[in-house]
């Protein structure tokens, strides 16, 4: 079970075992709001180069099927 991180220190800096895939749905779901949209750096605590890597992956996965654009 991955434990959330105390203050605001990064989730995939202070996980190293956790991949940015677009294929790991269940990682990505953790970055998206209840509104299908991606949570800002400010608010998941995410540092700038793994925000844009979880972004494009985000996309990716959109683009594919994995992930819905828009919440129902």
């Amino acid at each position: 079970m991955i434990q959330r991180t105390e203050g605001r220190h990064c989730f995939f800096c202070v996980h190293k075992e956790v991949v940015i895939d677009y294929k790991n749905t269940d990682v990505l779901r953790r970055f998206i709001s209840s509104f299908g949209k991606i949570v800002a750096r400010k608010r998941n605590g995410v540092c700038a180069g793994h925000q844009r890597e979880l972004a494009q992956e985000i996309k990716r996965s959109r683009i594919i099927g994995l992930l819905p654009f828009v919440a129902r």
